[in-house]
């Protein structure tokens, strides 16, 4: 049985991604999140499965007849236990399986890291420039859709901040995603990056470090993110103040 936080958490996700979609479609199980302005994101189409009472064995079909106008397949799976039921019958479809760890920040507020808050134009740059060196193989549009998707996250929650860190030039050399909503008392941050050239420079630093502190400031006493559990950034937040608590599932098709 999971944790009350926990389960909190894991409503925070299951609500972002309702509420970021521009449409949904109800399924057995869960929802669609969709939005055609943006079909090369898997991050704006996918499935979100939040209850168990789904057969796993349905679900290849239910996300055929969802995403069968895309050209990908993604079903996120927020209970670790339904998750890991879930794995065979998508694995034996042909989907990959990865369980990211929710990390819950146990440790002291640090102090404002000297990071700011800053708008999606100051960003498009060093985010263009980043996903192209992660997909070096993808066409200009599918980097646009990647980098203009972003904006759609201010739907997602009551408060959305999008916090940076500035290199001496004044390029953002570091950032991330801040979620909020005081009346629940949860934050979430997300998708923190580092601009190649500005790595080990304690950019990141500030940037995490300025989002647990606006997450404090806001009342925000349940703060989490979401972490690779095989990659090195883990081990780092675990440095921050992060503990691990469960996982998130995701399953993914070509």
């Amino acid at each position: 049985m999971a944790s009350p936080e926990l389960q909190r958490i894991r409503a925070f996700l299951s609500a972002f991604a309702r509420r970021q979609a521009a449409r949904t479609v109800v399924l057995p199980g869960g929802f669609a999140a969709l939005d055609d302005t943006f079909a090369h994101s898997r991050g704006n189409n996918f499935v979100v499965i939040d209850q168990t009472s789904v057969d796993p064995e349905t679900l290849p079909a239910l996300a055929d007849e969802a995403l069968g106008h895309l050209s990908h397949r993604m079903i996120a799976v927020f209970d670790d236990e339904f998750g890991t039921v879930c794995a065979e019958p998508l694995i034996r479809a042909g989907y990959s399986h990865s369980a990211d760890l929710i990390m819950l920040h146990t440790g002291p507020l640090p102090v404002a890291g000297g990071a700011e808050e800053v708008d999606l134009d100051t960003l498009r740059v060093p985010l263009t420039r980043r996903w192209h060196n992660f997909l070096p193989d993808v066409n200009d549009e599918v980097i646009r859709h990647l980098v203009d998707r972003r904006d759609t996250r201010r739907r997602g929650a009551d408060v959305v901040q999008f916090i940076g860190a500035r290199a001496e030039d004044g390029e953002v050399a570091s950032w991330a995603d801040l979620y909020l909503d005081p009346a629940a008392g949860i934050a979430q941050i997300e998708d923190l990056v580092t601009s190649e050239r500005h790595l080990g420079r304690g950019y990141a630093n500030a940037v995490l470090a300025t989002a647990l502190s606006r997450a404090g400031d806001a009342d925000c006493g349940t703060r989490f993110l979401i972490a690779d559990s095989g990659d090195w950034p883990r081990h780092w937040y675990e440095r921050h103040g992060f503990t691990p608590i469960g996982h998130s599932h995701c399953f993914e098709r070509a």
